[in-house]
């Protein structure tokens, strides 16, 4: 029922969106397919169904991803991707060589379509420099003459969920583009290193575990407090007989100490311990997970994972985890 409202608000944001200079698209003889990738974890979980949408309607074509490294491996498990290009995604004026670097990689790599997720301008001017033909996106950050398909982003699009938000791209073209939630896997190297590492800090295949990830980007404003994570690692760890394990970034390795010390024995600090690949295996491997709204969020909730999610400062109407998780 909730996806079929989610569905016929979309649908009415379809009927609005218009394309400015559009011509129509032959899907036989589009042969070789580039995806901008956006640049956050969240965002990229999000976009996922509008990625798979994508595949469906083109199922015989290779498809690659251009993404910073932080995001490429939610694309490198995934089998609807033929190939992952990593970038620095640096804007022209920071550094010149790379832009140009991908540039002339891009263009090597002779592709009809690119479809721009991220809605920078460097996105669409790279496509453009490219060489690449057809060229899909919002027309956002003014950069909608350099698209060949430059979609209008009006009011009414910003007010659905994020997931929506990037459908809506594919349908202003009168594309399937169905709506569903993210949908992630761990790869099987990443379970195997996240069960050794589990297992050298004394947490068994038996052991029932609960994540905590209490850091969050842009501050305190979406942090909640480092205590009241502590309260639920004590009572999981004393209730249950669980084992605590938090999880985060580099950034975020003092912030996991803190919760640390102020939890009782039995919880373990990851943070800035693993890549993304190998963070997606340890939540995977979490009974439940609690966590501010961040991009592991939205990672764990993919993974149908029963998930916790708090918000602060940002909009759950638009940014909450989309989920229906195994076991709840």
């Amino acid at each position: 029922m909730e996806n079929e409202k989610l569905l016929s608000a979309a649908a009415r944001v379809f009927f609005m969106n218009k394309v400015r200079g559009a011509l129509p698209i032959d899907k036989s003889k589009i042969h070789r397919i580039l995806i901008r990738a956006t640049n956050w974890v969240g965002d990229a979980v999000m976009s996922m169904p509008a990625f798979e949408a994508v595949r469906e309607n083109f199922p015989k074509s290779h498809i690659a991803v251009l993404a910073r490294p932080w995001v490429a491996p939610l694309y490198e498990s995934h089998p609807a991707v033929n190939e992952v290009i990593p970038t620095r995604g640096v804007w022209i004026l920071e550094d010149f060589s790379e832009f140009l670097r991908v540039i002339r990689l891009v263009r090597s790599l002779r592709f009809e379509m690119a479809v721009l997720f991220q809605n920078a301008i460097e996105a669409a001017l790279i496509a453009r420099l490219a060489g690449i033909k057809i060229r899909i996106g919002y027309n956002t950050d003014g950069r909608g003459f350099l698209l060949s398909h430059s979609v209008v982003r009006g009011k009414e699009v910003l007010k659905l969920h994020q997931v929506e938000y990037y459908l809506t791209v594919l349908r202003a073209l009168g594309w399937d583009a169905p709506t569903k939630d993210p949908g992630l896997r761990a790869s099987p190297e990443s379970v195997t290193r996240a069960r050794s590492l589990l297992s050298s800090r004394g947490i068994q295949d038996q052991d029932l575990v609960v994540g905590l990830s209490p850091g969050a980007a842009y501050g305190p404003a979406k942090r909640w407090p480092v205590e009241r994570f502590a309260a639920i690692g004590n009572r999981a760890i004393r209730d249950w007989g669980a084992k605590v394990v938090v999880i985060g970034t580099e950034k975020e390795k003092a912030l996991g100490e803190t919760l640390i010390s102020a939890t009782a024995p039995g919880a373990v600090n990851f943070c800035g311990m693993t890549g993304l690949g190998d963070a997606l295996a340890l939540i995977k491997r979490c009974r439940l997970f609690v966590s501010n709204d961040s991009g592991l969020m939205h990672v764990a909730a993919a993974l149908k994972v029963p998930t916790v999610a708090i918000f602060g400062s940002t909009d759950s109407v638009a940014q909450a985890p989309r989920q229906e998780c195994e076991g709840c």
